[in-house]
Order: structure tokens, then sequence, then C-alpha cells
């Protein structure tokens, strides 16, 4: 299931995927690259469904006649559904899905009302909930356990780092990294390369890269123009993640003081280079280490890298 993520939401932190659940759809995302012949970048989505014999149709979010009807005609999800086809219009509605996969059909539905540029993530999130077969029973939230909002999204991590692990075709990614520093004109390069989103391909950048390098991304508002400046008790960063060096250094990082350090010094440009900025960060032993910040707004988010300078573990 993808949601649509709030514009503004209060501070928060990632749920993180275990290391034995990233082992686990590590190797579900080689099956399927392998079965593909390890193709090279971009990955045609339509091939996975293939592979994967994964159906594919729409929906749209805006009309709930013809969302109930064309749920209805689908016969899928065992009783309760095919009694009450309008529960899954009320999941839809009540998390704001924008897709969905249907695992007695092997059906992946996408809302025809989302931006076509979320398409290709949604599509790759809704393969990676089809390839971990214990996602298949809270697919529809029919029991108390499966609806708890910290059940929800750990499955929801799970199936974006599927996702991510399979659009950046796994492996092959993280060699290719390797090469490139860790800067926004590699992430825009590597996101021409391999058809993704800035965004996903930041978001990767941040979690693949190797060691000792740490790096830490964030995904947010415009920091000049965002609503969260003046409504109180709202956020403008919706997404941080660190990469594991950064983790065992530093240790997570509270979104308010990230956001302190970018609106510092971001300037008001409204499209582009946001700018950069040399900032400190206290690490777990207390010493405050170097960083290189820099900011990027590619029109609908405000992307940062932070990297630490000295180029080496804390």
């Amino acid at each position: 299931m993808t949601s649509s993520s709030p514009r503004t939401r209060p501070f928060a932190r990632e749920i993180r995927v275990s290391d034995g659940s990233k082992r686990e759809i590590d190797q579900h995302v080689e099956k399927v690259l392998r079965g593909l012949g390890n193709p090279p970048p971009p990955l045609d989505l339509r091939e996975v469904r293939e592979l994967l014999r994964l159906d594919m149709g729409y929906y749209s979010s805006g009309d709930d006649s013809a969302l109930r009807e064309k749920l209805s005609k689908l016969r899928v999800a065992g009783k309760q559904v095919l009694a009450r086809p309008g529960l899954l219009v009320d999941a839809v509605r009540k998390h704001n899905l924008r897709a969905l996969y249907l695992p007695d059909r092997k059906r992946i539905l996408l809302d025809e009302d989302m931006p076509k540029k979320k398409h290709r993530w949604s599509e790759a999130h809704e393969v990676g909930h089809s390839l971990l077969d214990w996602h298949h029973e809270t697919m529809l939230g029919d029991t108390e356990s499966t609806l708890t909002p910290l059940c929800r999204a750990h499955i929801e991590a799970e199936a974006n780092f599927a996702a991510g692990r399979l659009l950046f075709l796994g492996a092959r990614f993280d060699d290719e990294i390797v090469a490139h520093p860790p800067t926004i004109a590699s992430v825009q390069a590597l996101a021409a390369t391999y058809g993704n989103s800035i965004t996903s391909t930041l978001w990767r950048m941040v979690e693949q890269y190797p060691e000792p390098v740490q790096l830490v991304g964030l995904v947010s508002d415009h920091p000049r123009y965002s609503a969260s400046n003046t409504v109180v008790g709202e956020s403008p960063v919706r997404h941080t993640f660190f990469s594991r060096t950064f983790l065992r250094s530093v240790g997570p990082v509270a979104n308010e003081i990230l956001w302190a350090h970018v609106q510092s010094y971001s300037s008001y440009v409204k499209r582009g280079p946001l700018g950069q900025a040399e900032v400190f960060l206290a690490s777990k032993s207390g010493e405050l280490v170097p960083f290189v910040f820099e900011t990027f707004y590619n029109g609908y988010d405000a992307l940062t890298l932070g990297v630490n300078s000295l180029r080496k573990s804390g």
C-alpha cells in the first residue's frame, strides 16, 4: 500500500528496517533480477510484472462509485471483501492510499489521479509487497493487529526498501556509487541513469554509500517557503535517513536540529541549488563532527545531503 504523505506533519523519525529483514528482502530482489538476466538500468517494471505474473489496473480515488464498482468486480480477498467491497474503499479513504496490492489476484492497483511522476515508485512499492509473503495478510487491514500504526509503518518501510533495491538493481547500484562522490550532482546523474526520481536516488545513495563516509539526507519543504514557518506544531521535514556509519558514530539526529541547519544557509531561490555550508553535529562521544550540507529544490521537495567533511568514520 502506498500512502500520500501530507505536506507537513509533526517532527518524527523514520521506521528503520532491521538488518535481518534487509538480507531477506535482498534475497527476493536478487532472485527477480537473476530471472530477468541481470538487466542494465533503467529497470523495466513491465518485465518485472511479467516475470512475477502480476496484473495491474487503475482506479480513481476521486470517484467513490467507480472505485466501488471496480473492486466489486474483482472478487478478491476472501469472503469479507466479497460481502463488503466497501471495506477496501474504506481503507483507501482512511489511509489516503494511492496504490495497493491485492494478493488473491496478484493485482496491483494505482490511483490514476496520482501525479505520473510518482507511478514508477508506487508500482515498485507494490511489487515489494508482492515479494514479501508475510505482508499479504496485512494488505486489507482486516484484523485489529494489522491496523496498528506501528505494524503498518513497518511493512511500509520494508516495501520501500524492496522497491529501492529493485529499482536500483541491487548490488549493481552499490558497486556503481563508489565511483561517484557523494554530492547532489552525483545524485542527479545516477537518477538519470537508473530512470528514477532524484528523491529516491538521494535516499539510496545515503543508505547504500560504502564506509567510512557518513551521510545524512532530508526531504522537506522549501526552507524559506514552508507553511510550518508560520503554523505551530507542524513539521516541514517529511523524511530523514542516515548511512550506517552515521548511525554508529553520530546516531539519529532530531529533525529539528537538521532543519535549523538547512534554514541557516538556504536561499530564497524557487528552483535549483539553495546553497551549502559546513555545519557541526555532535557525535555519540560528544565530539563536534563537521559536515558539508547542500540543498536542492526540484519544485516539489527540498533535498538535502550532508557529508562528513573529514571523509572518515568518527
